[in-house]
């Protein structure tokens, strides 16, 4: 296992230092899921949930959490993010809503970090909009799909 970047010769968290990295064009996708009842999904793809557009309040959030990752992760570099992409799908074989983000810039450092939070706070804002009418709703799988750019190269999970 390579060394773990964050932390130095001390063992103390730290930022890591990209200055002498070279700029390149990075992307990541990542997904995650909010399992339901079937009533519950209903709700949505019918358009009667009581707080109003679940996924669209659901899609700005995620681009919202995506732009705000470095004030949520302590250690995360404030990126120049040049394109960020929620969507959320119904699926009446979870059933819920499955969810993917999409993030991309040129620089120093890759958007993983990004990506997974743009999908886990439109995974929060899902259950948030949706728990008057269930509770017992399950974040899921939220994992990086694909990571590409920078010296590491590519990285696409495992189906």
């Amino acid at each position: 296992m390579d060394k773990l970047t964050h932390f130095d010769a001390d063992g103390h968290a730290h930022m890591v230092d990209v200055s002498d990295k070279a700029h390149s064009a990075r992307v990541a996708i990542a997904q995650s899921a909010v399992q339901m009842r079937p009533e519950t999904l209903a709700l949505v793809t019918e358009g009667r949930a009581k707080k109003g557009d679940v996924l669209g309040v659901a899609r700005l959030a995620g681009i919202m959490g995506a732009k705000r990752c470095a004030d949520l992760i302590p250690l995360c570099h404030p990126l120049p993010i040049t394109k960020v992409s929620v969507a959320l799908t119904p699926d009446p074989d979870l059933p819920g809503i499955r969810i993917e983000a999409e993030v991309r810039t040129t620089g120093q450092t890759g958007v993983e970090m990004e990506a997974l939070t743009a999908a886990s706070v439109a995974a929060l804002t899902v259950y948030d909009m949706l728990k008057a009418a269930e509770k017992s709703m399950t974040i899921l799988a939220t994992r990086v799909v694909l990571k590409d750019g920078g010296k590491s190269g590519r990285y696409e999970a495992a189906p």
